[in-house]
């Protein structure tokens, strides 16, 4: 079974639920959506704050690229992580959209 037919498989349809139900399924989503970015957030403070300024002088004993390391990952490594970072909560957060059955 791929994912698009197990996605569907999972999809809650909100629309004939009562209230009490449909505030359990938002607070699912919501709890979902927390722990989503909770994740991503923490990838972010390491690749930004721990490996680009923390570590960076440790790093910079290693050659990466013909430069020190920890320059590379401030320079460029971060920014790549970022916009890695933006498409996966983006993918990611349509995926929860679509399963919970929010719209914008």
């Amino acid at each position: 079974m791929d994912s698009a037919s197990r996605r569907a498989e999972k999809k809650i349809d909100r629309s004939k639920m009562s209230k009490e139900q449909d505030q359990e399924v938002l607070d699912a989503y919501w709890k979902r959506n927390v722990r989503l970015l909770t994740i991503l957030l923490s990838i972010w403070f390491v690749v930004g704050y721990v490996l680009a300024i923390i570590l960076a002088p440790t790093l910079n004993n290693i050659t990466f690229l013909g430069g020190p390391l920890g320059f590379w990952i401030a320079q460029n490594g971060a920014i790549y992580i970022f916009w890695f970072l933006i498409l996966a909560y983006a993918i990611l957060m349509n995926r929860l959209d679509d399963e919970f059955d929010v719209k914008e």
